[in-house]
Order: C-alpha cells, then structure tokens, then sequence
C-alpha cells in the first residue's frame, strides 16, 4: 500500500493530483465517480456493475480521510458511499488510459453518454 504524499483536488478543472515520490497523477472527478468502489456503481460481483452515465459535469465536493488506508469522497449528484483505498487509488492512476477507454466502449455499446440531458421548457 503507497499513500500518496500529497494530495490535492482543483476545483477548476475538477481534477484530483495525486503526488507519490516516485509519479504524479491527475484523476478527474467523472473519473472517480464513475469508478466508483461503492456496491452502488460495482454492484456485488462482475455481472452487477452499473454503467455510470451522464456523469461529464460532475464535482467533487468533499474529501475526507478514512482511517490510515482511505478516502471518500462527496461527489455533488449525491453519491458518497464507497472508499477509495490507496491501492485502489493507485490502480485507478496507473490504469486511467485502459479504464478509461472501457469505459468510453461500454457507454457507446449501451447507446448512453457522457453529457447530462438538457431538457428545454418551451
């Protein structure tokens, strides 16, 4: 387990840096939440996972540390239950271009997007 020795969340560009002595990562906060280690997004086993969609906007909106081995995250749609280990952290950065370009096919193979829906009143 590598905790990272400095960790810091821009809200600008919604963008999670993590600093190891060895690499810096930049993880953003659609990212993380859709990658969620919650039974929500993950379910309770491989065949359960729930595709995340229309997730581009979000933020994170609180961090907080659990214990030596954790953080959880507050994201602003309201999701907040999973803990994001510090070996699931590092996975997640080591592996964003893969994770990332799964995620990218399974959206397009289930005909949904990243984008939320504008409804326009008229």
């Amino acid at each position: 387990m590598q905790r990272p020795t400095n960790i810091q969340y821009k809200k600008n560009s919604k963008t999670l840096i993590l600093k190891y002595p060895d690499q810096e990562f930049e993880l953003s906060a659609e990212y993380l939440r859709v990658h969620s280690p919650s039974a929500e997004v993950r379910g309770h086993g491989p065949q359960e996972a729930i595709l995340q969609v229309e997730k581009k906007d979000v933020s994170i909106e609180g961090i907080e540390p659990t214990g030596n081995y954790a953080l959880k995250f507050t994201f602003d749609d309201g999701h907040d239950s999973g803990l994001y280990t510090w070996d699931y952290l590092r996975d997640l950065a080591e592996n964003q271009a893969s994770y990332w370009h799964k995620y990218l096919s399974d959206l397009e193979a289930a005909g949904a997007q990243r984008e939320p829906k504008v409804f326009f009143k008229g």
